[in-house]
């Protein structure tokens, strides 16, 4: 799972070296933090929330096919 959020991340990013996925596990609940340079939140939010939503959709299916629950995070890095 955590490559596919690399993978959608990555590929709507301006910045895609600037992407950091970070997956950890909390009371059963995997969670995945996404890290993104400042002018590409908007980017993987995208319009009305859709492209962040749509990954949500996505992971939450297939946890849920695997008896998990997932969830995603979304930071911006500190400008430099």
């Amino acid at each position: 799972m955590k490559a596919f959020v690399e993978f959608v991340v990555r590929s709507v990013a301006t910045r895609p070296e600037a992407v950091e996925v970070e997956e950890s596990e909390q009371a059963g609940l995997r969670v995945f933090r996404i890290r993104v340079a400042p002018e590409d939140v908007g980017r993987v939010i995208g319009r009305q929330g859709q492209v962040i939503q749509a990954m949500r959709t996505i992971l939450r299916a297939v946890a849920a096919r695997r008896g998990e629950r997932v969830q995603v995070e979304l930071a911006q890095e500190q400008a430099s």
